[in-house]
């Protein structure tokens, strides 16, 4: 029970983070999302390196990766994933429509089980085609509450589901994978980086001491929360990881209409009450399909 309930404020605690998260990248609107982006990956590298050197892990484990294109190459995919995804969210708080941040991590885990049904011929119970029909009908209303549809939701929302779906084939701890994952964005990166700065449109030293502060801790914004995650993984089922990830787009959303004052006509007070519907049929079904689970080791562990 007290692995456990450490479990969950570890969880807790990524998940905040992420959800504080949208409170950071605005500060660093001097900058384009793009330069924000690339610092965010140069300066991952750094706080992974200092993570694996203060827990005395090592890097033996690293030339197998990189010498192996069945393991190395789905680290490599997942990266592309990733960085799509992180410069929609940058993108989105950038220009204030952290609602649209909310709304695909509210609509992910559903693009996640349609991604199983297709890539890994998965069969979904009633109540998660219910939940799927559902958050469709959300983004058909949102698509119409917008005038366009919400392409940064979709966006962030298919990057994250293809990013969990590649992890699949990944046979590397969480710290492993990001370590390499932003081993392999890094050239680019730092290369784009450099290029800003040496044509005099990068703003990493020509701002204040105070970006480039920002710019470098964008980094470790980036691997704390990982890492959190990844150690209440370990501690926790996976329901219960499920029932967490609902904060990070519940705090995206109260940040974007109460805090940056976004606007919420009832077209889209209706598309987001859509969303919570859909969201908690999915939950439902998950913690009913845990609770089958359970009674059916119980009785087998009695019956043995």
């Amino acid at each position: 029970m007290r692995e456990s309930n450490h479990g969950v404020l570890l969880g807790a605690s990524a998940f905040l983070l992420w959800g504080f998260a949208a409170l950071y990248w605005p500060f660093l609107s001097a900058s384009e999302p793009s330069e924000v982006l690339a610092h965010r990956m140069v300066w991952s590298l750094l706080a992974m390196s200092l993570f694996l050197f203060a827990s005395r892990r090592g890097w033996s484990w690293l030339p197998g990766v990189l010498r192996s294109p069945r393991r190395f190459l789905p680290v490599a995919a997942a990266a592309v994933a990733i960085s799509v995804n992180w410069w929609g969210f940058i993108y989105s708080v950038s220009i204030t429509e952290t609602l649209q941040a909310s709304l695909a991590y509210f609509i992910n885990p559903l693009m996640s089980v349609c991604l199983g049904v297709v890539f890994f011929s998965e069969r979904l119970r009633r109540l998660q085609w219910a939940a799927v029909g559902l958050g469709t009908l959300a983004i058909v209303v949102m698509t119409l509450a917008y005038g366009s549809a919400p392409w940064l939701s979709l966006l962030m929302a298919s990057s994250f589901a293809a990013y969990g779906a590649i992890k699949k084939y990944v046979d590397l701890d969480g710290a492993q994978s990001l370590t390499v994952e932003t081993m392999v964005m890094f050239l680019p990166a730092l290369g784009f980086v450099l290029y800003l700065e040496a044509t005099g449109s990068g703003t990493a030293l020509s701002v204040s001491p105070a970006h480039t502060a920002l710019l470098v801790g964008g980094g470790f914004v980036t691997a704390l929360p990982l890492l959190l995650f990844g150690m209440a993984t370990q501690r926790v089922p996976l329901n219960v990881i499920g029932m967490l990830q609902y904060i990070v787009p519940t705090m995206m959303f109260f940040i974007g209409w109460l805090l940056q004052g976004e606007e919420m006509p009832p077209s889209r007070w209706l598309g987001f009450a859509i969303v919570w519907l859909a969201v908690a049929v999915f939950a439902y079904d998950q913690l009913r399909a845990s609770r089958q689970r359970s009674a059916t080791r119980r009785r087998e562990a009695s019956a043995a």
